[in-house]
């Protein structure tokens, strides 16, 4: 009788998903018909669905709610919202900073003998997207794609700290995972390393992450301030010494204001 039971949950959650799935394809549908015809009209709209109009409507009520189409209210016609310049620009941010950024990476890397990343927030974590190996680092580790915790890294550290407080609050209420003997994980010891990263204008860790392994960052900053990303070096902690990173820190502060530059920042 269980497994009867189980087996007809099991079905109706196939069906749920199956009809969520068809859902979030039309709703895309109805995003990509708005932009090719640039606006239409529910019933426009639910015949290039091949829809009824009531499924239209609700569909474009959901993505009215996110902001992702308006509605011109005279004529009723729909139109790409606010919501997807958003989104565009996000994406648009992530791109430039990729192509701005490789050959400032390439000289950090060129310049220090170690590794040089690039790094922007991922949610809950900083993923690295460019890296750029020097002449030392022949041993160095891939960190392209891979997303690392942003209180343990300096890349993370640079982006947590910029964020807005209320945001960087929630984060730090979490529990944070150690990683080493070295990881920070109490709040408050979090916190005052970001405070000193704000003033100081880059970010370190020593072996807080891996052992044996260190990195020092600083923020790169979009045309109108906001910090989009952190670029650094890491390396072994026997060449990447304690009393070295102030140093490494200053090639990393000049990296990040050229990218920034590149990024239309003025500042």
């Amino acid at each position: 009788m269980a497994n009867t039971t189980d087996a007809a949950e099991q079905r109706a959650e196939e069906r749920r998903g199956a009809s969520s799935v068809q859902s979030v394809d039309r709703a895309v549908s109805v995003l990509e018909s708005l932009a090719r015809l640039g606006e239409a009209g529910v019933t426009e709209l639910a015949d290039e669905l091949g829809v009824h109009k009531s499924t239209a409507f609700r569909i474009l009520g959901v993505l009215e709610n996110r902001g992702l189409v308006e509605q011109e209210r005279e004529r009723g016609k729909y139109f790409l919202g606010a919501g997807v310049l958003r989104l565009a620009g996000a994406a648009a941010i992530r791109l430039d900073i990729s192509q701005e950024g490789q050959p400032v990476c390439r000289a950090l890397a060129d310049g220090t003998g170690e590794t040089a990343n690039i790094a922007v927030l991922d949610g809950d974590a900083a993923v690295n997207i460019m890296q750029a190996r020097g002449s030392a680092a022949v041993t160095a580790h891939n960190w392209l794609g891979r997303r690392t915790p942003l209180h343990a890294t300096a890349s993370g550290k640079v982006l947590l700290a910029h964020l807005p407080r209320e945001r960087r609050e929630a984060l730090l209420g979490r529990k944070l995972p150690r990683f080493t003997g070295d990881t920070l994980t109490a709040p408050a010891a979090v916190r005052e390393q970001l405070a000193a990263a704000r003033e100081d204008g880059f970010a370190c860790t020593t072996e807080e992450f891996e052992t044996g392994l260190n990195a020092v960052a600083a923020p790169v900053h979009s045309y109108d301030g906001t910090v989009i990303g952190a670029i650094g070096v890491s390396g072994p902690a026997y060449r990447m010494a304690r009393e070295h990173l102030p140093e490494l820190a200053k090639a990393a502060v000049k990296a990040a204001a050229e990218l920034s530059r590149r990024m239309g920042y003025g500042g």
